[in-house]
């Protein structure tokens, strides 16, 4: 209901309650009854039986246990126990990288305010929020965080921290009497408070008209609620592979055996040789080294300053195609900074951002000397002692305590060494008029700045304060306001205005003693105009150049933020997210539009101000149907729905609400935009491993296939046993296939645009580069077989043993040559990664191992090769590593001419 349309005495009507003494007892525990009470229901969770049984639904996981299955049948009980560890050990990772990862709803109810100031019967008392109902008279001051959504019927000089609700970066001023018609957006609605946001300044009466579910912030928790999680880019792709791989096995099995019978073999040799077939056609080590693979990159993004909630979300971030980002503490610091001012007729630009008083004023490229401005000092002092705010360091930080715009405003003085308690004790406060949302603008009076006089300091509006003013101080001396001078200041205002900074006027006003009528109409007028100030929540250092590396990656930046489309744009534009204005749109725009008409908008603008929580989801959804991989960060409550719905949520560490971060799959522990951009590279690298594994173990299962199939197509003895077969692929498939998965980035993987979100994991390149290993090794093996065939006979120990050792040698070369999909060996390296090195000496010891101690020859029925088999052996295995290295050289000049 839009309660902020009603006026207040319809609200007394509909709600039963009175304006003075607002609910009885006895209504209020009816109501309470009746909505329930005001705290946030916590979505179902599910049991750890429920998780688990989850983990065992991938297709992939069904096959490997049916393979542990197969393979203790075939009484091969280490490779069956083997599988079913590897199952194990995955679904038990997974479960504990992701057992912490939705407690969103959890922390907007820590979000909630434990008391507040409650009228009933006409007694004011403190209740515990989570009985506060529709109808209830509330009270709010300073440092109160409003308990429900609430329609205010009296202000004084309120005004409300909003950030974590809208994203606006200063205090919303708040006025009980406005009225509106029309529908207003949720941080333009002046006489209206919401659940969880802070009283910063002032105080306010008003009726709490929704509560629980039915506020602002509720309403965000039942989205979070509604959305279902979806597969990663990565789940699907996986998914898909392993139902062509179940295909192939059942393929595999029936070909096997029909041929077998064809040529006559026995059913039961047959049988076996289609079963160890099918184990060897199934990369079981896939799974567990894909999420051995996730959870190295998760620690590699920890120590880049990314903490990653759920492994398949570190691959996620590698498709990212474009990056929604929150503006106020994402792309900027979250601290308003003085930048320009005006004094002595003169702009300065003041150096430094954030609350930590470093920086130079400048003028015309020199640093300001003292006394250089002579009028500069006296504009410190009224925006210092002007001021209700605190600024306190603790350690290396400075914390802001009040309203943010006057922060700055300390800082900006603190730029000159001026200190603001030492100020006060100088120059003490004795009486004050209070800043008014009417009037715009406040008043101090001080002693001691004027030898035996009394000053005002005032700060407000340039506009009105200029209308007050009839003098000016111009290098230390106070001189008539000319109609020019109030153009010129006025111009002034405007152009800071146009870089959208948030401008202040200051002015004073001396007395022989102490006014008698201490009131605005008195004391507000005929005063010295002093000069103007300019502030604004800066861009991040950083953001820029991480923007920019997103652009040269093919990633689209799209700035989301819920403040004013001037403020947005001049950010956006700083940080060259966007060049025109027509790049920006406002939200309530959006509002009008069909879903249709979004998904188009979505393909042109860069910049979204002035948005509510639902049109960030809108913009969200459009950009995931168009095709996008969609990141988006922020640090409010009013984005998490939009971290919930996109495929990568991240959040900040510092900044971040809780909502935020439990909300979201990345943390980033350094709230700096530039973060992002390491984890994407990092996330491309994790995929492209992934890839290069992949093809690497079909690669040589399915040569392995291959080897068995045509030895029976061609009605030759079979080159392998089936224990032959489960002890290579053991020994093949996992040592390095897992140190492909470490394996450094290529050195363009930045410069590569995003990979195509429907592409799969075998795509027609990689499917071709599979198809030539997979014949390359087929042919090597059985080239070296037939040469065993005619030294030691058909059939025979030796002749097994030659493509027993040329098939595992082959192999762990063709392990190197996978290492990169397109750059030689002699480009990245050949000792580079260490790890391939320890994986393919163990894995060729284990081989050794076999060949070389007795009672191991008798199980696997090899003899001991002599340095001429060696020889054939090595020869022959090198050609698959060498068709891909020859394959690569090529494509690497055509790389190298594109850079």
């Amino acid at each position: 209901m839009e309660w902020y349309k009603k006026k207040p005495e319809d609200l007394y009507t509909e709600l039963q309650t009175d304006p003075k003494k607002g609910l009885t007892q006895e209504t209020a525990e009816y109501v309470l009854l009746k909505h329930g009470s005001n705290e946030l229901r916590e979505e179902e969770k599910k049991s750890l039986a429920a998780k688990l049984i989850e983990q065992f639904k991938d297709p992939l996981i069904i096959i490997l246990i049916l393979a542990s299955i197969v393979s203790a049948f075939l009484g091969d009980y280490v490779e069956a126990v083997i599988i079913i560890a590897i199952v194990i050990i995955n679904a038990v990772l997974s479960l504990y990288q992701e057992g912490k990862a939705e407690q969103a709803i959890e922390a907007l109810q820590k979000m909630s305010s434990p008391n507040a100031k409650v009228i009933r019967d006409g007694v004011e008392q403190s209740l515990p929020s989570s009985k506060i109902v529709p109808g209830d008279l509330i009270r709010l001051e300073t440092g109160d965080i409003v308990p429900a959504d609430i329609r205010l019927i009296e202000s004084a000089n309120l005004k409300i921290d909003e950030s974590s609700l809208t994203g606006e970066s200063v205090p919303v001023e708040k006025d009980a009497s406005v009225v509106y018609q029309d529908t207003i957006e949720i941080g333009d609605r002046e006489n209206y408070a919401y659940s969880s946001t802070i009283v910063s300044y002032g105080r306010g009466m008003g009726i709490a008209v929704e509560t629980g579910h039915g506020t602002e912030i509720g309403k965000i928790a039942t989205t979070i609620q509604s959305y279902e999680d979806e597969q990663t880019p990565l789940q699907k792709k996986l998914t898909e592979l392993s139902k062509l791989l179940g295909l192939i096995v059942v393929g595999v099995c029936i070909v096997v055996v029909i041929l077998g019978l064809f040529y006559k073999h026995e059913i039961y040799e047959m049988f076996l040789m289609a079963i160890s077939l099918a184990v060897a056609a199934i990369p079981e080590g896939l799974a567990a080294i894909v999420t051995i693979v996730l959870s190295l990159g998760m620690g590699r993004m920890a120590e880049r300053n990314a903490i990653v909630k759920k492994l398949l979300a570190v691959e996620t971030l590698g498709t990212t195609t474009v990056i929604c980002s929150d503006k106020t503490g994402t792309l900027t610091q979250n601290e308003m900074t003085v930048t320009k001012a005006l004094v002595d007729d003169k702009v300065v630009e003041v150096e430094g951002t954030g609350y930590e008083p470093l920086g130079n004023i400048v003028y015309d490229g020199h640093e300001v000397e003292d006394g250089e401005f002579s009028s500069l000092f006296t504009l410190m002092s009224i925006a210092m002692l002007a001021n209700d705010a605190k600024l306190e360091k603790h350690g290396n930080m400075y914390q802001m305590i009040g309203d943010p715009t006057e922060g700055s405003l300390i800082t900006f003085a603190g730029k000159k060494n001026l200190e603001k308690s030492k100020m006060e004790a100088d120059y003490p406060r004795i009486d004050e008029i209070p800043f008014d949302s009417e009037r715009k603008m406040m008043s101090t009076f001080h002693k001691n700045f004027l030898p035996g006089k009394i000053v005002s300091f005032t700060k407000g509006a340039p506009d009105l304060i200029l209308e007050r003013c009839t003098h000016k101080l111009v290098d230390g001396k106070v001189v008539e306001l000319s109609q020019k001078d109030r153009q010129d200041i006025m111009d002034t205002n405007s152009e800071f205005a146009l870089q959208a900074l948030r401008v202040l006027a200051f002015a004073f006003r001396s007395y022989d003693s102490m006014p008698i009528e201490v009131d605005h109409e008195h004391i507000e007028r005929d005063m010295i105009f002093v000069g103007l100030t300019g502030m604004i929540d800066p861009a991040r250092p950083e953001a820029k150049d991480a923007i920019a590396e997103c652009k040269s990656a093919g990633i689209t930046p799209i700035m989301i933020t819920g403040d004013y489309l001037e403020t947005a744009y001049a950010i956006g534009r700083d940080l060259g997210i966007s060049s025109s204005e027509e790049d920006a749109i406002m939200g309530r725009e959006l509002n009008a539009m069909s879903t249709e008409e979004i998904r188009e908008i979505v393909k042109k603008k860069r910049i979204f101000a002035r948005v509510s929580p639902e049109n960030k989801v809108q913009i969200v959804t459009a950009l995931k149907e168009n095709g996008h991989i969609a990141a988006m960060t922020g640090d409010g409550v009013n984005d998490a729905p939009a971290i919930k719905k996109a495929d990568i949520g991240i959040s900040m560490g510092i900044t971040g609400t809780d909502v935020a971060k439990n909300t979201s799959d990345v943390i980033l522990t350094d709230d700096n935009f530039a973060t992002i951009v390491n984890a994407v590279e990092e996330g491309r690298i994790i995929y492209s491993n992934i890839k290069k594994f992949v093809s690497f173990l079909l690669s040589c299962n399915i040569g392995e296939v291959l080897i068995v199939f045509i030895a029976i197509l061609i009605n030759v003895p079979l080159p392998l046993t089936p224990i032959q077969l489960l002890w290579l692929n053991l020994v093949t498939d996992s040592f390095p296939a897992l140190a492909l998965g470490v394996e450094q980035g290529e050195e363009d993987i930045m410069n590569q645009p995003p990979r195509d979100p429907n592409e799969a994991i075998i795509d027609k390149k990689t499917g071709f580069s599979i198809a030539v290993q997979a014949i390359a090794i087929t042919a090597a093996t059985l080239g070296a077989y037939f040469y065993g065939m005619k030294v030691y006979g058909s059939g025979s120990e030796g002749s097994r043993m030659m493509a027993f050792s040329t098939l595992i040698t082959a192999e762990l070369l063709r392990a190197y040559s996978a290492r990169s999909s397109h750059f030689t060996l002699a480009r990245i390296g050949v000792l580079s990664n260490r790890f391939m090195v320890y994986a393919t000496g163990l894995s060729f010891g284990l081989l050794l191992l076999v060949l070389y101690i007795p009672f191991l020859r008798d199980i696997f029925n090899v003899i001991v090769p002599s340095a001429m088999d060696w020889a054939v052996i090595i020869g022959f295995a090198l050609i698959p590593m060498l068709a891909g290295e020859i394959k690569k050289a090529i494509t690497q000049k055509q790389y190298l001419k594109a850079e």
